[in-house]
């Protein structure tokens, strides 16, 4: 998909240093406030080198897409098919603050909505923080619904405290 100077496409394992070091700039703006950074650079550190991510591109019913601009990464999603066949999991959605509220985020959610139905999927689903207004409100948008609360341990004392919303694809 081509849209303003930008485009989608599947991640390259030589593109998984350039998504990490991506990751980290968007958490490190937008986190802070929500969780500490103490658990920033621990989350980061769990699902964002570079070698998580390659592995993650070598399964079976797991995907990572990126947005590029000019050969430079301005936002990403990873999915994968949950082990319910009716549903697909999307696990990260992320843009670059200068480029929110472009049309990239609804690209990239577009884009795993249709991998979903070519999979025979109808039911995408996800997790956010709970104090995560920001994703709240543009996951409401687009037509997620909460539907539980989930309080997981992920090591080192933290914890996710998110919500669990779901989307029925048509």
């Amino acid at each position: 998909m081509i849209a303003s100077g930008w485009h989608i496409a599947a991640l390259q394992a030589g593109q998984a240093e350039a998504l990490g070091a991506l990751a980290r700039h968007i958490w490190q703006k937008h986190y802070p406030g929500i969780i500490s950074p103490a658990q920033i650079d621990y989350m980061l550190h769990q699902r964002y080198r570079a070698a998580v991510i390659r592995q993650q591109l070598g399964q079976p019913g797991s995907w990572w897409d990126v947005a590029q601009n000019d050969a430079a990464l301005i936002g990403f999603a990873h999915y994968f098919l949950d082990t319910d066949p009716l549903r697909i999991k999307l696990d990260k959605l992320y843009v670059h603050p200068a480029w929110q509220r472009r049309g990239v985020g609804a690209a990239l959610l577009g884009r795993v909505e249709s991998e979903a139905c070519r999979q025979g999927r109808t039911t995408l689903t996800l997790r956010t923080n709970k104090h995560n207004h920001i994703a709240l409100a543009a996951y409401r948008k687009y037509g997620f619904i909460v539907m539980a609360e989930v309080l997981t341990e992920i090591g080192a004392g933290f914890v996710m405290d998110d919500y669990v919303l779901e989307k029925t694809l048509d």
